[in-house]
């Protein structure tokens, strides 16, 4: 079994109006829920707009602060799933499917290796 990281690419701005908004969370939450059936669930975690990101850069033996996230742009992660499947293929399905609940980009990336549990 292999841990993969299904990455939600979230675009700024508000968050869509809450008649628009139902169907998707309801959709997220029927596949968060056949995950778990499947047993491949590990972890999965919404997070704050981009705004609140703070990134640390070590140089030299200072470490810089600095508001807001690592990169700018129009999209940013919003959220994540790690869940622990045979191969590719399988996480590639969940990552489809992932698509289509949350209708948004969903990146798909293995863990060179994972420790916990």
């Amino acid at each position: 079994m292999t841990q993969y990281l299904l990455s939600v690419m979230q675009p700024d701005g508000p968050a869509p109006e809450p008649e628009a908004l139902a169907p998707i969370m309801a959709a997220v939450e029927e596949l968060d829920a056949e995950l778990r059936a499947a047993g491949v669930w590990l972890f999965t975690g919404g997070l704050h707009d981009a705004s609140t990101a703070t990134v640390l850069r070590a140089k030299d033996d200072e470490v810089l602060v600095t508001d807001g996230p690592y990169l700018e742009g129009k999209e940013h992660l919003g959220g994540l799933t790690v869940i622990d499947v045979p191969d590719l293929d399988v996480a590639l399905d969940w990552g489809r499917r992932m698509a289509q609940a949350t209708t948004l980009p969903v990146e798909v990336r293995p863990f060179q290796f994972a420790q916990g549990r």
